[in-house]
């Protein structure tokens, strides 16, 4: 699957491909919180993914580590957990994961410490452009539109 990274438009959407819709995500995890599921719509036509970008304590955290799980499908197509960020107030409050991408279902989880964890990163969904997607103004522009004939040759005298 190819993807155009359009940011939410239709402009340029090449028929055949994918478009690739980006939506901001964050989560919050503590000890009332401990875990977060980012589910996918039923929607079958479309491909959800979560990318995390960043996990940074927040105001109030205490002097622990707080572990980060993911859990999320691996290749195999079975449930997989690996922790991904071990932060501590006065060592390491943030880190980036740089855009660690995952195909929903993905669950997040405070394995370790009370927090506050902001969790933050992109929703991205994916969809097949096809031609039945073109709307009405797409279709009679394409229409308006004349094959271009070349110009005739003067001939000197």
């Amino acid at each position: 699957m190819s993807i155009l990274a359009d940011e939410s438009s239709d402009a340029g959407s090449i028929p055949g491909q994918s478009r690739l819709e980006s939506y901001l995500f964050s989560c919050e995890l503590s000890s009332e919180v401990p875990f977060y599921t980012f589910q996918a719509d039923e929607d079958e036509d479309l491909e959800h993914f979560l990318e995390l970008r960043t996990v940074c304590l927040g105001e109030g955290a205490k002097e622990e580590y707080n572990i980060i799980e993911v859990t999320a499908m691996n290749y195999q197509g079975k449930k997989t957990s690996v922790p991904v960020a071990s932060l501590h107030i006065s060592r390491l409050p943030m880190v980036s994961l740089g855009g660690f991408e995952l195909m929903a279902p993905v669950t997040l989880r405070l394995k370790s410490g009370t927090g506050p964890v902001t969790i933050s990163g992109m929703h991205l969904v994916a969809s097949e452009n096809d031609e039945s997607d073109l709307s009405d103004d797409e279709e009679e522009l394409e229409e308006e539109l004349e094959p271009i004939k070349p110009a005739k040759k003067k001939q000197k005298l």
